[in-house]
């Protein structure tokens, strides 16, 4: 008996073994059935015979050993035939009669206005294979739904998410039927996991208690890294600190400003005012900048940033304007007295070198979920999620660390003719080569 959809054969009575044709599994199943015949002689060698495919034949040569008198031994060789009968298996039949049959379901959520945060986690997933159980994904509103045919299959990966994001979840089951005969329940399972809506480069103010929890830091903090921990940092100190999920969910707090409302500024001066700063492989150095908005140079702006080490006069850098946002935030009201930077940097802009590369292909791609889009937002919200994704390309690039965890594929379309270098000043970031390991072919031939 032979399942054509999964590749299975069944060993009496239920089980299912999967085996491709010629495979060492397939040997070990066919000999298997011949156990009876062959407790009488000692089998030496087995091997295939080619059919052609299409066939249902399968042809094993075995080559058997038998003392026939006087210690003389008799050696020869028989050309068994398996004829394959089709007959799908009970998991397939239930797959055909209703292809989008689920038992259990994870509602992945995070309540932002951007989908970085998933374009990260699709491409853990993928490295991990963390969602290959997966009978079906689907884009959602703010989020992702992942369909599974197998409780347990989503207990793991709900344990998956809480590795590797801020989550909590909660669980809830519906009974679809009940055989009172048997005694035998069938219920449908849904998890909902949120994700925290604190995000990378945001700019936060920590409530009074958990400031005070993190040894007075802040309040102004931004959140440089996001993995089951949250990891801040005061940019006017250069204190880190790190909060886990436990804690983060106990006195859960928004961003006071988001990625999506970060200001281009000039730099036209910087001053070090201290020496280089290492924690946890990052590297700060305080100066005192002078900057202006790249929108409206009426007015310059003295602060303190934390980009020392990058930033020099002539380049662009990306922040928060505090001094014209109308921020009106309920934890900041606790802190009275509490005096506001007029703008807080957090990274060095390249957009002007990159206009001279617009539209080039990268020498490297990133893999996707098998998911069903969300189409119901229209052509608006299409060409909102392909600025979005460009953007977390851009920030792969940029940030070697948000690479770490992710496997990058060498893309063969790319030219290397097309590598032109940018003069003027420092060349845009770039992922090296030696990072495309993923999915690498060796050949003898050189390029």
């Amino acid at each position: 008996m032979h399942c054509p959809d999964c590749d299975s054969y069944l060993q009496p009575p239920r089980t299912w073994i999967k085996a491709q044709l010629e495979s060492k599994e397939l040997l070990t199943f066919c000999v298997k059935r011949l156990e009876t015949d062959l407790k009488k002689v000692r089998l030496v060698n087995a091997e295939f015979i080619w059919t052609e495919p299409h066939s249902k034949r399968i042809k094993v040569k075995l080559k058997v050993q038998k003392e026939v008198l006087n210690g003389a031994i008799l050696e020869q060789s028989y050309v068994v035939e398996y004829v394959q009968q089709d007959n799908m298996c009970d998991s397939c039949t239930r797959f055909q009669a209703n292809p989008d049959q689920w038992v259990a379901s994870v509602q992945l959520r995070q309540r932002v206005s951007h989908r970085r945060t998933f374009f990260y986690l699709e491409q853990l997933i993928l490295k991990h294979d963390a969602a290959a159980h997966a009978i079906k994904i689907k884009q959602m509103d703010q989020g992702i739904d992942f369909f599974f045919a197998n409780r347990s299959h989503a207990v793991k990966f709900v344990e998956f998410l809480g590795k590797v994001a801020p989550t909590k979840s909660r669980h809830d089951k519906q009974l679809v039927s009940h055989d009172p005969k048997s005694n035998n329940y069938n219920y449908k399972y849904t998890f909902s996991v949120e994700i925290s809506p604190v995000c990378r480069e945001d700019l936060i103010c920590l409530p009074p208690k958990v400031a005070t929890s993190l040894g007075n830091l802040g309040p102004l903090v931004i959140c440089t890294k996001v993995t089951n921990n949250i990891t801040l940092l005061d940019p006017f100190t250069l204190r880190q600190c790190f909060l886990d999920t436990d804690q983060y969910w106990r006195h859960s707090f928004k961003s006071l400003l988001g990625s999506r409302q970060l200001v281009e500024y000039d730099v036209f001066n910087i001053e070090v005012v201290s020496p280089e700063y290492n924690l946890g492989g990052s590297k700060y150095v305080m100066a005192d900048a002078e900057v202006a908005r790249v929108s409206d140079y009426g007015k310059l702006f003295y602060i303190r940033t934390h980009l020392g080490h990058i930033l020099k006069p002539g380049d662009r850098a990306l922040g928060y304007d505090l001094y014209g946002a109308n921020s009106n935030d309920i934890e900041l009201d606790k802190y009275r007295g509490l005096v506001l930077p007029e703008a807080i940097l957090i990274k060095k802009s390249y957009e002007e070198k990159r206009q001279k590369k617009r539209g080039k292909p990268r020498p490297w791609k990133l893999k996707s979920l098998d998911m069903e889009l969300d189409e119901s937002k229209g052509r608006a919200n299409e060409q909102k999620l392909d600025t979005e994704y460009e953007e977390f390309l851009r920030d792969l690039e940029e940030n070697p660390e948000l690479r770490f965890n992710l496997s990058l594929y060498r893309n063969k379309d790319y030219q290397p003719s097309e590598m032109v270098s940018v003069s003027d000043g420092d060349d845009l970031p770039s992922v090296p080569l030696e990072e495309l390991l993923a999915d690498l072919e060796l050949s003898e031939q050189e390029d």
